[in-house]
């Protein structure tokens, strides 16, 4: 019959004894020695050929004086560097798991845009879907033309009103800008709202055909923070404003 290895439990107590010695309680020591686990690797040496994984655990000393064992040296730097990449695979997965949750919520803008048929169904559907998929508190579209006929209050701001002087940065640099909106910016945007926005992202719509701005707020004050990256940021944007230009040329 095959020997098998004692089962060690968190204590340290002996559960078989591969040695034949009586499973009694009289019989069998209540705790495992260093001697009783010499004597069982002594008669499995292949022991550690079917637990390989333990020897990155383990600390084995290697008698080298006072000098720095290589072997050591070279096992310690292993565990380093395993423990590195099993850090940096887990943040990979992470990237990869918001990143495909982001281009799943911009299948979903996509979709609503493509479905609204007037300017008025877009706003709306932008604002739906917003909310619902990316979680947001607050959205505001303004289109930078002179003010058509329209059902949606404030939709349009005249290119020469003094209401775009709070965005004059921003809508230079064609860039997004997150952070705290000032409170010319909020009450432009939000208008009653204005002071329960804590953050914001306010997104320039710069295209040939239109000039506009989205911003999208929060309640939270580190949901929209000025180290934020702008990729998904700027597709939004593209997205957006591609389907506005269409439906503003059908009025």
């Amino acid at each position: 019959m095959n020997e098998h290895p004692p089962v060690i439990a968190p204590n340290l107590t002996l559960l078989s004894d591969p040695e034949g010695i009586p499973e009694t309680s009289a019989a069998m020591p209540s705790e495992l020695t260093s001697s009783q686990v010499a004597d069982y690797l002594r008669k499995h040496p292949e022991f550690f050929h079917e637990h390989l994984s333990l020897l990155e655990h383990m600390s084995i000393p290697h008698p080298t004086g006072s000098a720095v064992s290589l072997i050591s040296k070279q096992l310690e730097l292993f565990r380093s560097r395993h423990h590195d990449m099993e850090n940096q695979l887990t943040a990979l997965i992470e990237i990869a798991r918001d990143n495909d949750t982001s281009h799943n919520r911009m299948h979903k803008l996509t979709l609503a845009l493509l479905d609204a048929t007037t300017l008025e169904e877009a706003v709306a559907n932008l604002d739906a879907v917003l909310s619902e998929y990316f979680l947001i508190d607050f959205v505001a579209v303004r289109i930078i033309k002179y003010n058509p006929d329209t059902a949606i209050t404030n939709l349009f701001i005249e290119p020469d009103s003094k209401d775009l002087e709070p965005f004059a940065s921003e809508l230079a640099s064609h860039k997004p800008k997150c952070g705290r909106p000032t409170i010319a910016q909020a009450r432009v945007l939000f208008g009653e709202l204005a002071f329960e926005v804590k953050s914001c992202a306010i997104i320039p719509l710069a295209f040939t055909e239109l000039d506009g701005i989205l911003a999208i707020g929060s309640r939270e004050e580190g949901r929209f923070h000025y180290s934020m990256g702008n990729l998904f940021l700027n597709q939004m944007s593209e997205i957006i404003g591609t389907r506005l230009i269409t439906l503003l040329q059908q009025r």
